[in-house]
């Protein structure tokens, strides 16, 4: 039987597993299933802690014991070919019409029409400006048998006008339309949290035996579809979406990435047991942490299972706008970092021939990525084979444990600091990009919820009074030669620092790259000192997470500013890039503030606006209303972009609340699972409002239903009027 361990040493001994570790690590156990194949496993719910000051033995020999750490170096698998150098990960290839996904394929960009699948024309026309803006598959939604007898029609009447883009049917709830659309298109996309099982949301204890029922259940449910597919050449995408995981999975598995994953995995092994492979794989969720971890852990499992399937990223329900970008870009750019994905779709609240060239600009970052600087290797573990030594879990968030330095590190939210390095003259009107208003008759300063929290002004002088809450920073000549320096901070490189003999009591800013820290800091004196992470290099997302690992390995916890710098390139190629950057280091627990100095790029406010943006894509520091809103496609049952845009006028004030605005029950209470309050079309002009999961009214008029929105939210104690 196959052991996973985490940083202990276990053996298997005859009826029992006896394991070696640190004192306070968290074990989960799962059992291996009899009636299962080998090396399939169910986790038990429970989970729990064994102090491990000697040796400690579970009697049991079906037990798979898997070692999560608290910050110490442990063994891991990694999901990629490489956390330092870039290359694709390799998958197999699978045929979807003539434009082939996976292996040495290019990174396929699609989309998905949002017209009603019944108005043939409509749908061919919008599929037309979706391949003539680079969409190389054309997804359409398939709700029910009528729209997918009509695929055919969209089919024949593409094909007519010369274009043979192949489509994807998209499936909810209805298998018999799953099963005639396979017979038409290229390929059809499955929802494993629907297709057999309706949600109710309910609590249930499964027996092995009464979950081995159920997967048999499934079994029969799916497996018509399987072989029509196989039969027709179809391509299928076994599509999880976090907020719409089966009652059966949340039972067992839980509302997490594991649950993702294994959602997905049932249905895959029906799929093999019937000598299918033509799949593509994704695990989507409206959180980007959620959804990276779980396309890694996705990997992990194929590997374990000798499976290498393509995968489909995306972030669901993204929103629109900046918001929209950012956090697709968090997400999908993290996984494409590391050389993750055979294909992408950009999930936009806008017409989706606007999605693509966001997706194109995201994977156009990576074809000449492999000519990187070179990274120091991570150190590969003496006693697990194929694995690493990483002080941090890549598949379970935590933040990297750093001292507190005035108001930056420890439990600090992440930082925000602004470049004003660059400008010729600093007066009190150029605070207001980065949040700060001074109003002249009351001689106050106004701050916003997007209020930067400290201004790199260089070697510029600031002669005027600052906010309470403001730092500024200069170069550190500059700042020794300051005679009033409250609130006034040095920034030194490595070499002046270590020489200078006038230092901040308060805070001392230093420039590092990979190469200082490689080169260690014993003996240094660090208290009060906030390190200035840099790089140049290519792939600079490795390098600066190669040097945190470093940095931990160590037991180096000076707090750490991540600092990126963008020359000359588009405001939509900046905002992408610095949500990459900044945002795969911070779903991985690394960084204590962000710096952003760019030329050429955006306007201040733009550059704030991002910063901020990437800290709440990432949920690390949130400062404005979230919105988990739907593309739209054929199901939308009103008009998705103008009520978004109505709702986001009347509640753009209110920090930290979540609306999940859905356009029909399929992307309703479930995948707004991680919504405070949800907006959810049921009907032709009818709208049903709900609290977290539990529907509050039903039916609202459309007209009305704003209002009532803004009531609820009234009656929960989350509104406030703007301008207080």
């Amino acid at each position: 039987m196959a052991i996973i361990t985490r940083g202990c040493q276990a053996a298997l001994a005859e009826g029992q597993i006896t394991l070696q570790g640190k004192k306070g690590f968290c074990y989960f156990l799962a059992t291996k299933s009899k009636k299962i194949k080998t090396r399939r496993f169910l986790i038990l719910k429970r989970r729990i802690k064994i102090p491990l000051s000697k040796p400690n033995s579970i009697k049991n020999p079906n037990f798979l014991v898997t070692l999560y750490p608290n910050f110490y170096a442990m063994s891991y698998s990694i999901y990629c070919n490489s956390l330092t150098h870039y290359s694709r990960y390799k998958t197999r290839v699978v045929n979807i019409g003539d434009v082939p996904m996976g292996g040495d394929n290019p990174i396929r960009l699609q989309s998905m029409t949002t017209t009603d699948t019944m108005d043939t024309i409509a749908t061919v026309e919008q599929s037309i400006r979706m391949i003539d803006a680079g969409c190389e598959y054309v997804r359409i939604t398939a709700p029910s048998l009528k729209e997918a007898q009509n695929l055919e029609n969209i089919k024949k009447e593409l094909r007519k006008r010369g274009y043979n883009a192949p489509l994807v049917a998209d499936i909810h709830f209805t298998p018999n339309a799953a099963e005639l659309a396979a017979r038409i298109v290229e390929k059809v996309r499955v929802n494993p949290g629907n297709y057999a099982d309706k949600k109710k949301f309910e609590s249930i204890e499964y027996t092995d035996t009464a979950y081995i029922a159920e997967l048999d259940r499934i079994r029969e449910r799916f497996t018509p579809l399987v072989k029509i597919c196989k039969e027709y050449g179809t391509a299928m995408r076994i599509g999880t979406n976090h907020g719409s995981l089966s009652d059966r999975i949340l039972s067992r598995y839980g509302d997490t990435p594991l649950g993702m994953v294994e959602s997905a995995l049932e249905f895959l092994r029906i799929c093999e047991d019937h000598n299918y492979y033509n799949i593509v794989l994704s695990m989507k969720a409206s959180n980007p942490q959620v959804m990276v971890q779980a396309y890694r852990l996705l990997i992990l499992k194929m590997q374990e299972l000798n499976m290498n399937y393509p995968l489909h990223l995306g972030v669901t329900e993204a929103g629109e706008g900046e918001d929209g970008r950012i956090k697709s870009a968090a997400g999908i750019g993290t996984l494409l970092e590391d050389g993750i994905g055979d294909t992408v779709r950009v999930s936009l609240t806008e017409d989706p021939e606007f999605e693509i060239p966001v997706a194109k600009a995201l994977v156009d970052r990576y074809s000449k990525r492999a000519a990187q600087k070179a990274i120091p290797e991570v150190k590969r573990s003496v006693n697990v084979p194929a694995t690493f030594e990483l002080p941090y879990s890549p598949y379970d968030y935590q933040r990297r444990k750093s001292t507190e330095v005035n108001n930056i590190g420890k439990t600090n939210v992440p930082r925000v600091i602004a470049d004003f390095s660059g400008k010729q003259n600093i007066n009190p009107a150029s605070f207001f990009a980065v949040g700060y208003n001074y109003s002249v008759p009351t001689d106050k300063w106004n701050l916003s919820d997007q209020a930067c929290d400290y201004i790199f002004v260089g070697d510029n002088k600031v002669d005027f009074p600052i906010p309470g809450t403001l730092g500024l920073i200069y170069d550190a000549a500059t700042w020794q030669q300051l005679k009033n320096k409250i609130r006034s901070y040095p920034l030194f490189t490595f070499s002046e620092y270590v020489k200078s003999e006038n230092k901040s009591t308060e805070i001392n800013f230093v420039k590092i790259n990979i190469d200082d820290v490689m080169k260690g800091f014993s003996g240094m004196d660090l208290t009060h000192v906030v390190f200035v992470l840099e790089t140049a290099n290519e792939h600079g997302m490795a390098e600066q997470r190669r040097a945190f690992i470093e940095l931990m390995d160590h037991n180096v916890d000076v707090p750490v500013i991540v600092k990126r710098d963008y020359k000359n390139i588009s405001e939509e190629d900046f905002q992408l890039h610095a949500s990459t950057d900044f945002g795969a280091l911070l779903l991985d627990g690394f960084g204590d503030g962000i710096w952003i100095d760019q030329a050429g790029c955006a306007s201040p406010k733009n550059v704030n606006s991002t910063a901020f943006g990437v800290l709440q894509a990432t949920r690390t520091r949130i400062s404005k209303t979230e919105y988990i809103s739907c593309p739209s496609c054929g199901r939308t049952l009103f008009d998705l972009q103008e009520t978004t845009a109505k709702i986001r006028q009347r509640t753009d004030h209110l920090k930290g609340v979540k609306i999940g605005i859905m356009g029909c029950i399929v992307n309703g209470p479930g995948e707004m699972a991680d919504a405070d309050y949800g907006y959810v079309g049921t009907g032709i002009g009818k709208i049903t409002l709900y609290k977290g999961r539990d529907v509050v009214e039903r039916n609202i008029q459309s007209e009305k239903a704003v209002d009532a929105l803004i009531d609820l939210i009234k009656k929960h104690g989350d509104w406030m009027e703007k301008g207080v």
